[in-house]
């Protein structure tokens, strides 16, 4: 059942007709399933081809007939690619207005609220290779789901945090783009979630858009003056969309840029995904922008962020260990071997050094680059990050490919065997030639260094 309020809302927000349209889909009709290919890792299709369907608004979105056991799937733990709603990718056409603006390349890219990832993975997929990702999420046990899913997706240009909007407060004209897919009252979830359908009521609508404000207004300095904000919600009522849009605009200062569509897609005004209309769940996105000024000179090449603590590993001098290391990466001139820990070596790109250290001396950061190595005594162990990295050079590592079978034990972090040719020491084992990871190859067996905390715990049928 919906709550009488709702049904009321999206009465006066559609009409009668479009209202029990909408009541309906949400109430009788299954969710599509749709994934999202990483294009610079994979360029296949990970299922059969007579299963998916193209989704029109974002390339190499594919809605699946059927839902399968993603869990049971190697390529999905490789990040060959990423379980997401339909609806969300429309992103890419916000991107891609963007770029027709002509506004320059963009240096920093902010997603604010970014867990679990789908957002943020789709941003590093459409982003130059040379502007950085900022993926923040300020719940501490959903950042780490974060880190998790933009590991697996392997873009070095990457740096995850944590923190509250306001904790952005000294980086003033930072970013270029701020993605704001804030927190709603999910009225989008009602389809697949019913605990969305009894916890929803008009104070929790507003609750939300108090919270949606605060957000914005918290995070709207570090966007600098004529750059975009990409505001999305999960939700259908006017008060967290349209109404939260008009308010930004007038109190904040920005103006709304129409996103071309074609009328096929289903989509309503500024845009709304409804899913008696479109396929998908419910979504809202307006692109968003900042008034002042649009001269290059604007973005975010000058800021000064307010002084606090010295951005600590990532301005350190030689690294002990450096040289080896570095050598297990493409373009290894390119990047600056730093500490994260005592015990832990990482990289990134010299291109972003400056910026991870200034965040890093006001927010926690999860990850920045790529974790390479942990210093055991006068061992160096190559970490998962790395073999799950682009910038992980091809003959750093010996290869091994496994098949399914030993492919899931390998993710149940369980022993395998690899065959005799391969060789002894750190080796990169593969599925459908995607890394999965390293172990450390003994010759009678092969010890498993899958993180413990992403094993997979359900049950594998045998046949696999």
């Amino acid at each position: 059942m919906l709550h009488p309020a709702f049904l009321s809302l999206m009465t006066e927000c559609l009409g009668p007709e479009e209202a029990g349209a909408l009541c309906h889909a949400l109430t009788a009709t299954p969710a599509p399933t749709s994934i999202r290919i990483n294009g610079r890792k994979y360029h296949s299709v990970p299922f059969d081809e007579g299963t998916l369907r193209p989704v029109p608004w974002c390339t190499g979105g594919f809605y699946l007939n059927e839902r399968p056991t993603f869990t049971l799937d190697p390529r999905l733990h490789a990040g060959a690619y990423y379980v997401q709603e339909a609806s969300s990718m429309f992103l890419e056409q916000a991107w891609r207005t963007i770029v027709a603006h002509g506004d320059g390349k963009p240096r920093r890219v902010l997603d604010l609220c970014a867990a679990p990832g789908g957002k943020s993975t789709l941003w590093r997929s459409l982003l130059p290779d040379d502007t950085l990702l900022v993926a923040n999420e300020p719940v501490r046990q959903r950042a780490q789901i974060l880190a998790e899913n933009l590991t697996k997706w392997g873009h070095p240009a990457t740096v995850v945090t944590s923190a509250y909007p306001e904790e952005f407060a000294p980086f003033e004209a930072m970013f270029d783009i701020i993605g704001a897919d804030v927190p709603c009252s999910g009225e989008g979830m009602f389809r697949k979630d019913e605990a969305a359908r009894s916890e929803w009521s008009p104070e929790a609508v507003e609750r939300c858009a108090e919270r949606q404000w605060q957000i914005v207004s918290d995070i709207w300095p570090a966007l600098r003056p004529g750059g975009w904000m990409v505001y999305s919600t999960c939700t259908f009522n006017r008060r967290e969309d349209e109404e939260m849009v008009e308010r930004i605009c007038h109190e904040l200062g920005a103006t709304v840029v129409e996103i071309p569509v074609n009328p096929e897609w289903g989509t309503v005004g500024n845009y709304h995904f409804y899913p008696h209309r479109a396929e998908g769940e419910g979504f809202f996105l307006a692109l968003l922008r900042k008034n002042g000024g649009e001269d290059a000179e604007a973005h975010g090449e000058t800021f000064s962020p307010k002084k606090g603590k010295k951005g600590r590993e990532f301005r350190a001098p030689a690294v002990k260990n450096a040289a080896q290391v570095v050598k297990w990466l493409q373009d290894s001139d390119d990047f600056r071997i730093f500490r994260p820990s005592d015990t832990h070596l990482a990289a990134i790109h010299k291109a972003f050094a400056d910026d991870a250290a200034r965040l890093s001396s006001r927010l926690r950061v999860l990850t920045a680059g790529v974790l390479l190595a942990e210093e055991k005594g006068a061992k160096l162990v190559p970490q998962h990050a790395l073999a799950l990295s682009e910038a992980l050079a091809d003959d750093a590592f010996p290869h091994a490919e496994l098949p399914l079978g030993d492919a899931l034990a390998y993710l149940r972090r369980e022993s395998i065997t690899l065959s005799s040719d391969v060789p002894r020491g750190y080796v990169v084992v593969t599925f459908d030639g995607l890394p999965l990871g390293f172990v450390n190859n003994l010759g009678a067996r092969a010890n498993n260094l899958y993180p413990d905390a992403w094993k997979i715990r359900i049950q594998v049928p045998k046949q696999a």
